[in-house]
């Protein structure tokens, strides 16, 4: 069996945790296609005017190859064919993922549906017989893109809603049992953090309350991969916001060891030895950094939107609680969301540490029950077999 993956984005992180390699006696392919050399000669166009001049991300999920690749099927991550060949797509958030329908839940209300002609023929490709199958990462997704569904015209609905499935990422035990130490002053307790987009993860709120509680006394210890990368979603970061947290990494506090990036590899070690991870984010369609910690025994405190609290729980973890609408989403979308949203990030955050100093034999507790949970809801071996049905039935369907 061949499985062609888009060539662009064949060693993408998110399509080497769901779809590359994930069955061993299938040859995964990479293919070209239309838009991916759009995509390409767009991002040569920018970085030469030094600019995002031409948009990338409705490109991004397209795809059309006029059938010239041999392949028997075709899995994209958040993507859409136009082909004949057979195709099915795992996706975080929505399908079609275009610009005007990504962002629709977003916000207090959701926002008014507008379908365009991209959109529409997006939907058309979902409705078609080359479309055999979408999986949703989470119940999440599968909500969002039923709700969407639901303020959609009945003749796009149903045929979209019997190809959708839930299927979790794949995660592997790295370790079944924690680690328990004595923690001290000398020995402090080591919370990690991973994510290049540091505002958006609630690194600023991170910031802040280590800063507060190590001038304290506490015995913790923050462990940071991030690039600091500044983008216009969610937290709406600026340059003065970045400056102000490498000014805090380049004043060296004991409290902090920082990498500005690691191969996923050294990360997973990180995780092994870290006590605490910490994803307290403003926006996150899946966070697949949960998992990973939890797999290595190590418990997690986040905040409770999107998809998070189908893989956290007050059993293996902590929860902040956060303004959010209907569907999960955290409210960010106006300055007085941002600030409500900041303050029960960084009030959460504070009592959750202080909590886990007081009593620190439940990182141990926790993190053998968040071992334990990865184990039993993400199995590679029961992932790879849900796979290998969906390709079957795909391809028997033809």
């Amino acid at each position: 069996m061949r499985i062609g993956v888009p060539a662009y984005r064949f060693d993408y992180y998110t399509n080497l945790r769901t779809i590359v390699n994930k069955l061993p006696d299938v040859a995964y392919v990479p293919v070209r296609d239309l838009y991916g050399f759009l995509r390409g000669a767009a991002l040569r166009v920018n970085r030469v005017v030094g600019k995002p001049l031409i948009p990338t991300f409705n490109l991004n999920n397209q795809f059309e190859d006029f059938d010239l690749n041999k392949v028997d099927l075709l899995h994209f991550s958040n993507g859409i064919s136009y082909g004949k060949i057979p195709w099915i797509s795992s996706f975080e958030t929505i399908l079609p993922r275009f610009e005007n329908l990504v962002t629709r839940h977003q916000g207090s209300q959701a926002q008014p549906l507008v379908l365009d002609n991209l959109s529409k023929r997006g939907l058309e490709a979902l409705c078609g017989s080359a479309c055999k199958q979408i999986i949703a990462w989470s119940r999440c997704a599968a909500n969002i893109q039923k709700n969407l569904l639901n303020n959609l015209p009945p003749i796009y609905t149903q045929p979209i809603l019997e190809k959708m499935v839930v299927l979790a990422p794949p995660q592997e035990v790295i370790r079944a049992l924690p680690q328990e130490r004595q923690y001290s002053t000398a020995n402090p307790i080591r919370f990690l953090m991973v994510g290049a987009a540091f505002f958006r993860k609630g690194g600023r709120e991170t910031f802040e309350v280590f800063e507060k509680l190590a001038a304290e006394g506490l015995p913790i210890h923050l462990i940071l991969v991030s690039s600091l990368r500044l983008e216009p979603y969610a937290a709406q970061e600026t340059e003065a916001d970045v400056a102000w947290a490498k000014g805090i990494i380049a004043s060296q506090p004991a409290w902090l060891e920082y990498y500005e990036d690691l191969p996923n590899a050294q990360v997973l070690a990180l995780a092994d030895s870290a006590d605490v991870g910490l994803l307290p984010t403003w926006a996150d369609t899946y966070g697949l950094s949960v998992i990973e910690m939890q797999a290595g025994a190590c418990p997690v405190i986040t905040t409770d939107i999107r998809a998070i609290p189908e893989m956290n729980d007050p059993r293996v973890g902590w929860m902040i609680n956060v303004p959010k609408n209907a569907l999960g989403e955290a409210l960010y979308t106006t300055p007085e969301e941002r600030e409500n949203l900041h303050a029960a990030i960084l009030g959460g955050l504070e009592q959750t540490i202080r909590e886990i100093v007081a009593n620190p034999a439940v990182i141990a507790i926790k993190g053998e029950a968040a071992a334990e949970k990865i184990k039993l809801e993400h199995s590679p071996e029961n992932y790879a077999e849900a796979l290998r049905q969906i390709y079957q039935k795909a391809l028997s369907a033809r």
